[in-house]
Order: structure tokens, then C-alpha cells, then sequence
């Protein structure tokens, strides 16, 4: 039974699928469902995903919509976390684990059990004989202040106890108003002391959606000592925190496994505004760690704000936690550096096994090698190591940097994962300049004046100067600029690039001091002097500093096919394309790399991708009928010659582009014919002697060989034999002779027309 007809999926097209696959009213193919296609050796292998419609010829994605339990830049749907009942959070027995009893002034370990016997809650350390105690102060039933009625204790943490109370201010008005007070371990402990009376002055001023919020500060007598102990008054935040998440999430086996990675990038990008939001007003956090986040409902809360202190603070006694605290925290103290640093330690924790994060990988991060998640994922790989790098000046200059180039990271492992494309503007890079490769493998000049450039400044004191002038600006314009500022001496740099004036570009580029556009710069002048490895090593910098933009990998991925790394030059080029299709140039190159793999059905499902309202979808078209073309080690086969023909009818280019190709398409088929013949020959029985003639059995042996016209396919219109086919190359050729200036070429070309015609046997 015949299946009706499918309706085409085009906008406004009112055709319906033909049984070949194509539109027969607009032409357009049906969207595929799916092909893979594998690049490379086995060991470093690159797969490549062919999706359906919402990745194909404009219909894009530009990422999810907003809605509820989205993070992450709005990219990543997660359930919401519900609230718990204050009531339940309470610890029936609340105790201090004997592995985390430290004395507050020395940090050695306290309160520890010997012989069998439990250790001491308080007592003395026996070091410096600091007094300690690790039970909780307050009582259910307590009333702090005249004001909090304490229900119980929490938990516990480096600073003090935590303590679920009743606001009876509001409760008693009619409605429950849970608060969360916060104390000391320790009364006696001077440096804890002034910790909470230093949060007492400035954190009551701190107001942001994603920080816990300080209501007030109260005070109570110790009921042991009669000591006055302060209190911090918090909102009580009732989600779970990022720690418990990662500690009870389990993969398909059922077994502990890390957090997803787009959840875990999402995470990042959720909390660092709020780090960014202390910083611009010159706090710091100091001690950032999965433990410190909540996760309630759809919405993360920075908690635990006992380590906050001042930037210009030099005083107060710092707090950190091993494993996630910067090693330079206790020589050269806290800052926005040592913040990040805690950032991308937390991430490294929550998204793969980091056994021995604070012992031997304290201050470094485990070889790829050693984490498949690092390795398959180059990106965050390097968006780690900046973060984490061990010179401060190295890591990410603020928190807003960071969460801008995690995001980018973010777009790409998400469209890695599930083949929708997410871009986005960036606000490093300029787009795509024009394409390059879309006729063959492109040389290092052409290159490096088709990729993006960096975004002038606009704060550099040139800036409104550089806007007046069109293109790049000429070299004299730009040495008579009014200022000679960064800026300007990039541009000119750009403008000695593109007037072959290497030597004295990189001359000029030395006396700047740009951060990574130096190396793009030099990237760019090397891949000018056709140098890919130089170019390689330059942009792999780049690629270091600003791992979430695709600009870079696009850049890298050129020079490494330059350089005859087409397994390296694969997988940069892929994550480009499947984050964002307005990087054609990006296409072209991966079905380049699969092509030379072999894989030409790989290669033609990738050019299949560029949108039909991109500028180069006719040149991607044409660059799939080369491609279906390409014998490589399998050889060329009818199908593949009458799937070039179908591909090239459809196509609508100019006359001599569409002469060029035909050539291209009839010569292949020329080719294959003949080789049909020649294994007849090899195989034919011994001839008489007189008819021992080699163009006789050639035209025997096809005359015996050609099926009869119903069955002989069409190619180009006309039937697929020898005959046809040169009576069309010969006619194909005179064509090109004809639009053809160069005289020298045109006669070469009617030469070949006259080669190529059939023999007239008389």
C-alpha cells in the first residue's frame, strides 16, 4: 500500500515530498532525521550529527525561551528544587563529627576519641591550650533577643552553629516568618569574634536576589559563661544545598555519578553575578565552595557569608577551605582573583570524579588523560585552567568575564549534545569577515583575512576616531592618528596585515601591551606567511583566555588543517558549526576534513546544513555535488553519479559556474564509463586477428555492455553512455570557450571539446 504524499515543511511551500526526497514544488529536501558520520583515526575519533529541520537552512534556534526552572543564561531547564519545611530541618542530634573538630586559633585537631573512647565536645587544646566547644549554645525553646524563638540547630560550619528561630515579630501577627541565626563555635575565639561583628557592619547593607539576605544582628547572654554572644539574623533559605545535589545524584545504573555538566556551567553562571555584585562594591567572598550554595526552587542563594570581608581589609583573619581556597590565600591574602579561583575549583568538584581534590590536586587540576570529561570537552577544560591558573594575574580578571565565557562554553556543549545550534553575539568578535574554503582547501592569506576581528574598546580615547573611518584604514591615515592608543596601534597593525608589510606589523604589534589580541594578532601574521604552526601556537593562546568564544576555535581549527592536523582541525571546526551556523566558513572546513576521511556522505549531510537564505548556499550546494563526487578509497559508483546529477538540476547559479560543474559532473561519469570497458577487455575472449584492434573491442564490448534505453538512467537529462555523455562534456567545454577572455585558455578549451567528441567510425 502506496503511503500519501508528505506536505513539505517550508514556510509558505505548497508542494508535497517526492519519492526521491525533494520538494516538487520549491525543490527543498525534507528534513533528514538523522546521520552520523565519524572523522579521524580511532583513537581520536569526531562524531558528527546531520539533525532535523529545527538545525537546517534557517530555522535554527537561538536557545530555549524563558520559563520556570530555566538557569544558566536561561539555557538550561532543571526541576525546581522544592522548598523543605523549616520544621524537618532541624538536626534531632545535633554534634560536630569528631574528623572536623580543629582548634580555632592553631588548626589542630580537637576533641578527637583515643582507645575506643568518644572525644571530648569541650575542653582544651592541647597545643596552645585554647579552649574549645562544639556544643550548640541555644536551645529549642530559646528567645534571642526578646524577639527569635529558637526551634533548634541546623548545622554547622568553619564559623559557628546555625539555628532555625520564629521571627515572633511577624509570626505573631498571623504569619510564620522563619529566620536562620547564625553564632560562634567557640565564644572565646577573638578572630571569630571579630569576623561576626565585622558582618554585623556592612552585610546588613547587602541586596541581591541570589545572596542570602541579612536581616539583623542580635544578641544573647551564653548560658554557661554568661558571656554576651552576637547573632547574626539571616532569611531562611529551605532548597538544598549544591553539595547534597552532587552527593545524592546517581547516573543510569544507579550509582553516584557527577552532576551534568550543562547543570553544573549553569550553576557557575547563576552564582557569579552575585560574586561580581560584592566585588563592585568591594567584598569579598573568600570561602565559595558547593556547601555555600543553595539550590530552592528555581533560584540559587549564596549563604554562609561568614568569610565576607572588605578587599582593603588586611586585618581580619581569613578564612578558606582546603581543596577549593587559592594557594596564594594565606602569603599575599584575599581578592577578586582568589574569589574566581574557588569558582572554577567548585565547578572542577561538581562536574567529574576529583578524587583528591585538596590533598594531591590541591593547587592543580588532573590530566585530560585521566578525565574523560576533560578531554572530550576542550572548552571547559581550558575555561577551568584560566580560572584556576596559579599566577592571579593569569586567572579571569572579574566574575562578569567569567560567567560571559562560561556561557559561551555552555552554548557549545549544549548544542554539542543535542545538535540545535545556540548563538550568540559576541562581545569580544566581530562576525565572519567573508567565508573561506568553500571552493577547496584555502591558503593561510585568504584565511587570515576572512576571520573575525577583535572589538575595538570604546573606552580607548580613540575609539570615536577609529569609527570615522571606513574599512580597516589606510597605513598613512592611522600613523596620523590624533593619539597613538591601543587601539589605533592594533588598527594599524591590521592595515600593515593586509598591505603584505609583515616584518613591520609584528614590529608594531611588540610595542603594545593588548592581552590575547596580541596573539591574534600574531595569528594573523603568521597565518599571512603561510606559517600554520606558528599560527597554531598563537591562536591555542587566545584559546586559553576566551575559551567561549567560537571566533577562536574557528581561527585555531584553520590553522591546524593548514598545518596537516585534519583530526585536530575536525573537532574545532564541528563545535563551531553545531553553536552557531553563521560561521559557514566553519561548514566547509569540517566537510573538508570528513571528505578527506572518506566519509562523502558525511561530508554532504554537513553542506546539506548551511541555511538557503545564507549568502553561500549556492556555493555549498555545489560544493556537495563535488563532494558526492569524490571517489577517495571506496571509489565512484552509479548512485553517487546520479546523485550529483539530481543535486545539480536543482541548482540555480550562473550560466558559467553551472558550465564549470557540468564539466566536473560528465568528466567523473566519462571517467566511470571507461572503466567499465576496460574491465570487459581484461575479461573478453581471444579475437580473431584481424579484429585485434583496441577502439573495436572498446566499442564492441559497450555496444554488448549498454542496457537497452528503458532501463538506461538519466544523467544531466540525457541517457548515462559514453556517446551522450561526450557529445554533452564536448558541448559543455565549447560553452566555457565561449565566456572565456583569455584567448590562450579558450583555444585550450576547444581543444579539449575536440578531444573529448565521439569517434566517427566510417
Amino acid at each position: 500500500m502506496t503511503s500519501p504524499p508528505t506536505a513539505c515543511k517550508r514556510t509558505g511551500c505548497t508542494g508535497t515530498y517526492a519519492p526521491d526526497g525533494y520538494c516538487d514544488e520549491c525543490g527543498h529536501k525534507a528534513p533528514a532525521a538523522g546521520a552520523t558520520v565519524t572523522v579521524g583515526a580511532p583513537a581520536a575519533t569526531v562524531s558528527v550529527t546531520a539533525t532535523a529541520a529545527s538545525t537546517r537552512r534557517g530555522t535554527a534556534s537561538r536557545g530555549r525561551t524563558g520559563g520556570r526552572g530555566h538557569l544558566g543564561a536561561n539555557l538550561v531547564a532543571m526541576p525546581p528544587i522544592p522548598l523543605r519545611d523549616p520544621t524537618t530541618a532541624v538536626m534531632a542530634d545535633p554534634q560536630v563529627p569528631e574528623s572536623q573538630r580543629y582548634c580555632g586559633k592553631c588548626g589542630e585537631p580537637v576533641g578527637r576519641g583515643r582507645g575506643g573512647k568518644p572525644g571530648r565536645v569541650e575542653g582544651f587544646c592541647s597545643k596552645d591550650r585554647t579552649p574549645f566547644s562544639f556544643r550548640p549554645r541555644l536551645s529549642p525553646g530559646d528567645l534571642v533577643d526578646d524577639r527569635y524563638e529558637i526551634l533548634g540547630a541546623l548545622a554547622h560550619g568553619g564559623l559557628g552553629w546555625i539555628y532555625l528561630a520564629r521571627d515572633r515579630n511577624i509570626s505573631d501577627s498571623g504569619a510564620d516568618r522563619w529566620v536562620v541565626l547564625k553564632g560562634l563555635i567557640n565564644t572565646g575565639d577573638a578572630d571569630a569574634m571579630a569576623s561576626a561583628m565585622a558582618e554585623r557592619r556592612f552585610l546588613v547593607g547587602v541586596d541581591h536576589p541570589n545572596i542570602v539576605k541579612i536581616h539583623d544582628f542580635a544578641q544573647h547572654p551564653d548560658p554557661k559563661t554568661g558571656e554576651v554572644v552576637g547573632y547574626i539574623v539571616m532569611e531562611y533559605v529551605g532548597g538544598r544545598s549544591l553539595k547534597d545535589l552532587a552527593l545524592s545524584h546517581t547516573g543510569p545504573d544507579g550509582k553516584r555519578a557527577p552532576l551534568p555538566l550543562d547543570q553544573v556551567l549553569a550553576y557557575g553562571i547563576e552564582v557569579l553575578p552575585a560574586l561580581g555584585y560584592l566585588h563592585d562594591r568591594g567584598l569579598l567572598f573568600c570561602d565559595f565552595k558547593p556547601d555555600n550554595v543553595i539550590h530552592a526552587e528555581e533560584q540559587l542563594k549564596l549563604i554562609d557569608l561568614g568569610a565576607v570581608r572588605r578587599a582593603d581589609d588586611h586585618v581580619s583573619a581569613l578564612w578558606g577551605t582546603p581543596g577549593y581556597q587559592a594557594p596564594e590565600l594565606e602569603t599575599e591574602g584575599a581578592s577578586v582573583a582568589s574569589d574566581i579561583y574557588t569558582v572554577g575549583r567548585s565547578l572542577a568538584v561538581l562536574s567529574f570524579d576529583f578524587g583528591g581534590f585538596s590533598t594531591r590536586y590541591a593547587d592543580r587540576l588532573p590530566h585530560p588523560g585521566d578525565v574523560p570529561l576533560l578531554a572530550q570537552e576542550e572548552s571547559y577544560h581550558r575555561l577551568l585552567c584560566r580560572a584556576t591558573h596559579v599566577d592571579p594575574e593569569q586567572r579571569f580578571a572579574s566574575a562578569a568575564e567569567f560567567a560571559e565565557q562560561a556561557t559561551g562554553v555552555l552554548r557549545e556543549v549544549l548544542a554539542a549534545a543535542d545538535g540545535t545550534p545556540r548563538p550568540a553575539v559576541s562581545t569580544q568578535f566581530t562576525g565572519e569577515r567573508r567565508t573561506f574554503g568553500a571552493d577547496g582547501v584555502p591558503d593561510g592569506p585568504a584565511v587570515a583575512a576572512a576571520l573575525p576581528l577583535p572589538l575595538v574598546d570604546p573606552a580607548d580615547p580613540a575609539a570615536g576616531f577609529l569609527a570615522t573611518l571606513s574599512g580597516t584604514g589606510t597605513v598613512a591615515e592611522l600613523e596620523a592618528a590624533p593619539v597613538r592608543s591601543v587601539e589605533v596601534t592594533l588598527r594599524l597593525v591590521r592595515a600593515l596585515v593586509e598591505a603584505g608589510e609583515l616584518e613591520r606589523a609584528a614590529k608594531t604589534l611588540a610595542g603594545v601591551d593588548a592581552g590575547w589580541r596580541n596573539d591574534w594578532y600574531r595569528g594573523l601574521i603568521a597565518l599571512t606567511g603561510k606559517d600554520a604552526e606558528a599560527a597554531s601556537r598563537a591562536f591555542d593562546a587566545v584559546y586559553d583566555a576566551v575559551p567561549g568564544e567560537p571566533a577562536v576555535r574557528l581561527g585555531l581549527a584553520a590553522a591546524r588543517e593548514l598545518a596537516g592536523d585534519g583530526d585536530g582541525a575536525a573537532r574545532r571546526y564541528l563545535r563551531v558549526w553545531r553553536v552557531d551556523h553563521g560561521f559557514v566558513s566553519a561548514a566547509f572546513g569540517l566537510a573538508r576534513t570528513v571528505l578527506a576521511a572518506g566519509d562523502r556522505a558525511g561530508a554532504v549531510a554537513i553542506l546539506d546544513e548551511v541555511p538557503d537564505h545564507s549568502s553561500q548556499y549556492g556555493a555549498a550546494q555545489i560544493a556537495a555535488v563535488r563532494a558526492t563526487l569524490h571517489s577517495g578509497a571506496t571509489g565512484l559508483g552509479e548512485a553517487e553519479l546520479l546523485a550529483a546529477s539530481e543535486r545539480m538540476q536543482r541548482l540555480q547559479i550562473d550560466k558559467a559556474r553551472r558550465a564549470g560543474l557540468v564539466v566536473e559532473l560528465l568528466r567523473h561519469a566519462l571517467l566511470w564509463l571507461s572503466g567499465g570497458p576496460g574491465a570487459l577487455v581484461a575479461s573478453a575472449p581471444e579475437l580473431p586477428p584481424a579484429r585485434q584492434n583496441w577502439a573495436q573491442v572498446v566499442r564492441e564490448r559497450l555496444a554488448q555492455a549498454t542496457p537497452t534505453a528503458a532501463r538506461t538512467p538519466l544523467f544531466l537529462g540525457e541517457a548515462l553512455r559514453e556517446r551522450e555523455v561526450r557529445l554533452g562534456l564536448e558541448r559543455a567545454y565549447r560553452m566555457l570557450a565561449s565566456m572565456e577572455p583569455d584567448a590562450a585558455t579558450r583555444y585550450a578549451l576547444v581543444d579539449a571539446a575536440n578531444a573529448v567528441r565521439p569517434q566517427t567510425v566510417v
